[in-house]
């Protein structure tokens, strides 16, 4: 279960014991593996917790997107341990490191920041996530700007090394409506590319 600091040092309340300074024994458990912190006021007294759905938790509103959300599709081969999320108007990337893993934040467009995200749910525990076609949207937005289609592919291809059959399968219309929120060459061409191939 995902605690603030408030919500455990009430629990105290209940005990005979009086402690003086609960900051001090939350502190006192927290080394001795009863919680696990997070960040600061945010605790988790499962260390087994799904890493997934502790995204939103952490800093929001996000949702998990780029190489994470890729790999949980099966669109890349990699299975990334960082939780990596986009998130918006933050301004700056953001990385909290934890005992259970790393979760990175970064902005992608206000505009297109509600579209096609999902809510899914893991042992009872609630998260967002991009779909396939948002998830590669946000990755070829953070990437600088290639040239033409034959660097896009083997930006994709070889680069990132999507798997060519799902690639196809994406939602071309769905990626040319998301384009225009992102005002990016590579999103723009990403929609070119995918309406080239399946017309052949």
């Amino acid at each position: 279960m995902i605690y603030t600091g408030e919500m455990i040092i009430d629990t105290y309340s209940f005990h005979e014991e009086e402690y003086s300074n609960p900051r001090m024994k939350l502190s006192r458990e927290v080394k001795a593996g009863k919680y696990i912190r997070l960040k600061r006021d945010l605790y988790v007294s499962d260390k087994d917790i799904p890493s997934i759905a502790l995204a939103q938790a952490i800093y929001g509103p996000s949702y998990i997107s780029f190489d994470y959300a890729l790999s949980y599709y099966g669109m890349i081969p990699e299975h990334p341990y960082n939780i990596s999320c986009a998130s918006f108007n933050k301004r700056r990337d953001k990385v909290f490191k934890t005992d259970i893993c790393s979760y990175y934040y970064t902005d992608v467009p206000a505009k297109v920041f509600p579209e096609d995200v999902t809510c899914m749910s893991i042992d009872g525990y609630a998260f967002n996530m991009a779909s396939m076609e948002k998830a590669l949207c946000d990755k070829l937005y953070k990437i600088s700007p290639v040239s033409g289609m034959n660097d896009l592919e083997e930006l994709l291809l070889d680069d990132m090394r999507l798997e060519e059959d799902m690639l196809f399968t994406l939602d071309t219309n769905r990626i040319r409506e998301l384009s225009e929120g992102y005002r990016c060459k590579n999103v723009s061409m990403l929609s070119d590319y995918l309406g080239s191939e399946v017309t052949i």
